[in-house]
């Protein structure tokens, strides 16, 4: 799932006047958090505009904040475990082959609008989700289920010889192509949420996307919240609505996701009783509430990698050397210690260490020497001729300074000229979908605890691998990996399908992430994890609720 945070000038200058009068409660002088902690009403940072709330046409962090408001899959996770729990199923059965799965929903589970959440709407949305005009860049992640990826190449046309079937109106029936250790997490990812046919075909085509069934005057889902205001550039609000199966769980009203540009104007907006939660923080500010042992500090290890994509389409990216070069020139240590300084670790594969017991063996090296070599083999001695390089990245201050510290870093050691190139969210989306760019960068957050949901990433075609290179000995590692019958046989697939990987460069690695960001003491139910997984049913608000004075300086 890729991150985030950015915003325009227009949302700025927006959220700058609310600073200026934050007293904007019922009680004077009272504050948006105070009000909302009285009401229980949350507001958090969104790190974004959403593009969308559609679950099977989005793939960014921001959108999938407010989604998980609005939708509600199979099955959960519950935030202090992320273990499994029953969603819409409120039960399965496994066969002894682990290939069929028997999903028994809940009698009581209905849509926004009353309506009741059958088997057939999981039929249905998926086989949405898979139809090739829709452009659902998150298809492959039902490729799991039997002939779902011929279904998506057009291989086979008819739907119901793909593994998922509506036994009746409560029993859902999914047959995978292999068994698949980690099918019940990926069921709680926003590409297997259901949408409502009758308002998705009120508002266009099965298949078509951006259609105004998301708007709020339109929207049925089935998640425990329902749209009540979208004003781009201002607020999200999403509302508790009542036919919510475990609405008495419920304990939030309202949720207001706002979309703030700048890190530092979002921490000013913590400050001032804004903001419960913060989508990030400022870095030159960990340090001061660090030594001021302030309580709502969050600093967490995060399951996913910030790296760079190439375009190895365009010349001379084209050449593994050059991109083998570029990749070998970046000091990572001094980006970690220097520019994010919240506990990042340097990565030097895409994989992060230690996810379920894997840790890849082939690293990307630092060898400024090694580059310079292998940059002259291309030839480009000493970058005499090489074109000028272009980094592409959405508007935010940290993907602005890592790029400048990288742009630094191949003049240095390469002799490169390097122009950076920012945009909007929604542009910037567009532009790494259509492919044009250099280099772009790009976070990936797993969608799952699993190498598979990183390397499954690079796969020939696949959505959300727009470098233009393919491999199909690394294909069919993968293929292998997906049919192992134990844990030691598909790990040994993915080490050599991430040597692969690293050998060919396709991506650059930078670091892995940590979860920054200030969470108010009067949020109750937020447990951290790798996953940084939130469901909003576990949160409450506690009226009455002390903090020390945020730190200033």
């Amino acid at each position: 799932m890729i991150i985030t945070s950015s915003r325009g000038l227009l949302t700025a200058l927006v959220l700058s006047l609310a600073l200026i009068g934050c007293s904007n409660g019922d009680n004077d002088g009272e504050t948006p958090v105070e009000r909302g902690n009285r009401e229980q009403i949350l507001h958090m940072g969104n790190g974004d505009e959403p593009s969308d709330v559609d679950p099977h046409t989005t793939t960014g962090i921001p959108e999938y904040f407010i989604q998980k408001a609005l939708f509600e899959g199979l099955v959960s996770k519950h935030p202090e475990t992320l273990e499994v729990v029953p969603g819409v199923a409120e039960r399965w059965d496994v066969s002894e082959d682990n290939r069929v799965f028997t999903f028994h929903l809940r009698e009581d589970a209905r849509w926004s609008n009353g309506d009741p959440v059958t088997a057939e709407d999981f039929v249905w949305s998926w086989e949405r989700a898979l139809m090739p005009a829709l452009g659902n860049q998150y298809a492959y992640s039902l490729f799991v289920v039997e002939n779902a990826e011929a279904y998506h190449r057009g291989e086979i046309e008819d739907f119901s010889e793909v593994g998922v079937k509506a036994l009746d109106e409560r029993t859902l029936e999914v047959t995978l192509a292999n068994p698949t250790s980690y099918f019940l997490q990926l069921l709680d990812h926003h590409s297997m949420f259901p949408v409502h046919r009758d308002t998705v075909l009120a508002h266009g085509d099965m298949d078509e996307r951006g259609t105004r069934w998301t708007r709020p005057e339109n929207f049925v889902g089935n998640g425990a919240f329902t749209i009540e205001e979208w004003s781009p550039g201002r607020v999200f609000v999403v509302a508790k609505t009542d036919q919510y199966w475990d609405a008495d769980q419920v304990e939030l009203q309202e949720i207001h996701f706002h979309p703030i540009q700048q890190v530092t104007t979002e921490e000013r907006m913590f400050r001032s009783g804004q903001l419960h939660v913060t989508n990030t923080m400022p870095t030159s500010k960990i340090s001061v509430y660090r030594e001021a042992d302030h309580p709502a500090l969050r600093l967490n290890p995060y399951l996913g990698t910030y790296f760079y994509l190439i375009n190895t389409e365009r010349e001379p990216y084209d050449d593994v050397r050059v991109r083998q070069a570029l990749a070998y020139s970046i000091d990572r240590e001094s980006i970690v210690e220097n520019i994010t300084q919240a506990g990042e670790r340097p990565a030097y594969a895409l994989t992060p260490p230690g996810t379920l017991g894997y840790t890849p063996e082939a690293q990307v090296p630092y060898d400024p020497e090694l580059a310079r070599e292998l940059l002259a083999e291309a030839g480009y001695p000493g970058g005499e001729g090489m074109p000028k390089v272009e980094i592409l990245y959405n508007t935010m201050e940290d993907h602005k300074k890592i790029a400048l510290a990288i742009q630094q870093m191949w003049r240095r050691e390469l002799n490169v000229d390097v122009t950076l190139r920012n945009q909007e969210w929604k542009v910037y989306l567009n532009s790494k979908r259509i492919s044009d760019f250099d280099l772009a960068r790009l976070g990936w957050i797993g969608d799952y605890v699993d190498p598979s949901t990183f390397l499954d990433l690079f796969i020939t075609d696949g959505g959300n691998n727009n470098t233009g290179w393919g491999n199909e000995q690394y294909d069919e590692l993968l293929r292998k990996a997906a049919r192992s019958a134990s844990r030691e046989e598909r790990y040994d697939y993915f080490q050599q399908a991430e040597s692969i990987l690293m050998e060919e460069v396709p991506l650059i690695p930078l670091y892995n992430y940590t979860t920054k960001r200030l969470v108010s003491p009067s949020v109750k139910g937020w447990y951290d994890n790798i996953m940084d997984y939130h469901p909003y049913k576990y949160l409450s608000l506690e009226p009455d609720t002390e903090m020390p004075e945020p730190p200033t300086e």
